[in-house]
């Protein structure tokens, strides 16, 4: 999926992921999709959870193997 941002947090525990996603996704446009690759097996629900109180879209979720991978579309 197309996006416009990356953001590597493999290797990361809670709460880093959340942490970054949240500084990064102040560095794109409203509208544009940040990339986010996690392998802490919280942070599926706390990310999601995130985005959603934010008022942010997770456009797409996908796992393989450890790695989680979130396309994150900020709305506001």
């Amino acid at each position: 999926m197309a996006h416009d941002a990356e953001l590597d947090c493999v290797g990361l525990f809670c709460p880093m992921p959340i942490a970054k996603t949240k500084e990064e996704i102040e560095n794109i446009e409203v509208g544009q999709v940040l990339k986010v690759e996690a392998d802490d097996p919280a942070a599926e629900e706390d990310i999601s959870r995130w985005a959603k109180r934010a008022g942010h879209e997770v456009v797409r979720l996908e796992k393989s193997g450890n790695i989680i991978t979130f396309w994150i579309r900020r709305k506001k």
